[in-house]
């Protein structure tokens, strides 16, 4: 019950990443994101029951309070400030970005990968799923010319990294946990910072717009 279970929340994880891909809707993207944070809390909630170790029930508290509570208030307060349209604009259009996203879940999936894929035979599966989660956030970061969904794409870069570490077996101390959660609300901090003054110079979040410091 525990794998279909983590299973499940791991498949939300690599669909909400998908539908920010095609999303066009402000608050859809944000929710999205707050789904797949919330998913994340749960995996690392399941880690906890397995292991008892209460230092894991404190990262899933402020995971839960960083991740799915103040970075979506964030991101919602930056749409009504600014009237933002989450997809202003795509390097690629919707056919193409569909079959990257094709292409390389399937390269996640392939044999060129099975030994990163494999570190834990039982966990295969969901691995090969994690890292396509990384491959299509990355994809995200690049394909999006608009700030507010670059930086979704970084957080949910790094909900991939995580997903993929948990399931790798990988070992993690407390400090280093909670030392990435505080980076966040950092990032998170110092990004409001960025975006408004990106917005008040340029009058856009499109990141195209900053070519004109070239000139």
């Amino acid at each position: 019950m525990d794998i279909l279970a983590l299973q499940l929340l791991l498949g939300i994880v690599f669909l909400t990443v998908v539908f920010l891909h095609i999303s066009k809707k402000d608050f859809g993207a944000v929710i999205a994101y707050s789904i797949q944070s919330l998913a994340m809390v749960a995996i690392l909630f399941f880690s906890f029951l397995q292991t008892h170790d209460i230092s894991l029930l404190y990262i899933v508290a402020m995971t839960l309070l960083v991740k799915v509570v103040l970075a979506p208030i964030f991101f919602v307060r930056l749409v009504k400030k600014y009237a933002l349209v989450f997809s202003v604009s795509t390097y690629l259009n919707t056919p193409l970005t569909l079959i990257i996203i094709a292409a390389l879940t399937a390269i996640a999936h392939s044999q060129k990968l099975f030994s990163l894929t494999n570190i834990v035979p039982v966990n295969h599966a969901m691995l090969a799923l994690a890292l396509s989660t990384i491959l299509l956030a990355l994809f995200l970061i690049v394909n999006r010319r608009g700030a507010l969904s670059q930086i979704i794409g970084i957080l949910s870069f790094e909900n991939g990294i995580v997903a993929f570490g948990i399931f790798a077996g990988l070992e993690q101390s407390f400090g280093l946990q909670m030392g990435i959660i505080f980076n966040i609300l950092l990032w998170l901090i110092i990004a409001t910072a960025f975006v408004s003054m990106l917005y008040k110079h340029f009058g856009s979040l499109n990141v195209t717009s900053m070519k004109q410091l070239t000139d």
